[in-house]
């Protein structure tokens, strides 16, 4: 029987996802597809590879011990096929999907479209809204390059350090905390809202103030920055956020800048790709562009800075 290399590349995908439906998003084909493909290798392997098990499939014994050679067959084969081809961004042609932090793709999103065109006019970028899960987009191949204030947890995450955002206090113009110093009592005693897609409560400034004895009171929790910024202007609810990232947006609206009362931690920007993509030109390039769009935001103003607000306590 001739056998179909391309079926290695679906049996690496059907055995990383453990799931017809996960192996065709991952691969860009319908899942009948994906199905016809698993029967192909049934029959070329003799062996099931993936049986059911109540709602879940599971790999076989066999399954199990083929996998790491497969996954570095496919793996050999790309890097032979790919190695020596250069890298032409004016004839490229290629959708990327870049999901973002929405206070991110606010800030820079623009200039990453602005200079992918420049470049590479015949890419194409998806910018979607973030999504309600994290890593499982860039396994399956959904997401191509995304962004997280963490390192990721999964070994075949990469990520790149490429910025620290310090945190500062916005409110409304005319809001009290803008009168007189800001001491850590005043900030605690006011009523804030978080930025979670969650909808947590609760994230590290609680911390800080809790070592200090001090507790606050979160009123609300916003899905997004926008939403959050949009409420301060409207109310006096106080929200604490990276100021790079947000700074034009802040601007925008009008709102005041304050200096938190105490010491928080900086919030690291990650950029967060699949393995898979680590010798990939294109993809590097993207990585790179995006690398350099991300850092321009934390690079020091042409013109002085602007001050905080008065009222910004040590």
């Amino acid at each position: 029987m001739q056998l179909d290399l391309n079926l290695l590349t679906a049996l690496d995908a059907l055995l990383e996802e453990g799931s017809v439906a996960g192996a065709a998003a991952r691969l860009h084909v319908t899942a009948p597809a994906m199905s016809r493909s698993l029967g192909r290798i049934r029959k070329a392997t003799g062996d099931e590879i993936l049986v059911r098990t109540g709602r879940t499939m599971v790999p076989t014994t066999r399954a199990l011990a083929m996998r790491a050679q497969v996954h570095a067959l496919v793996e050999q084969a790309h890097h032979l096929l790919s190695a020596q081809q250069e890298l032409d961004l004016a004839s490229l042609e290629r959708v990327f999907t870049v999901r973002w932090h929405d206070a991110l793709t606010a800030a820079c999103g623009a200039a990453l479209v602005t200079a992918v065109r420049s470049r590479a006019p015949g890419v194409r970028l998806r910018l979607p809204a973030e999504p309600g899960s994290d890593d499982a987009e860039l396994r399956r191949g959904e997401v191509d390059l995304a962004s997280s204030a963490g390192a990721p947890a999964l070994p075949d995450i990469r990520h790149r350090l490429v910025g620290r955002d310090r945190l500062v206090v916005a409110v409304r113009p005319g809001h009290p905390l803008t009168e007189g110093p800001l001491s850590p009592e005043r900030y605690a005693a006011a009523e804030h809202l978080t930025v979670s897609r969650r909808g947590s409560l609760r994230d590290p400034i609680d911390d800080a103030l809790a070592a200090r004895g001090l507790e606050r009171r979160v009123a609300a929790a916003g899905p997004t920055t926008a939403f959050a910024l949009q409420l301060a202007l409207d109310s006096d609810l106080v929200v604490t956020l990276p100021d790079a990232v947000t700074r034009t947006a802040r601007e925008r609206l009008g709102l005041v800048a304050l200096q938190p009362p105490l010491p928080l931690p900086d919030v690291p920007l990650h950029l967060l790709w699949h393995r898979r993509y680590d010798d990939d030109r294109a993809h590097t390039w993207l990585r790179e562009t995006a690398a350099e769009t991300v850092r321009a935001l934390f690079a020091p103003p042409a013109a002085s800075p602007r001050p905080l607000a008065p009222g910004a306590g040590k």
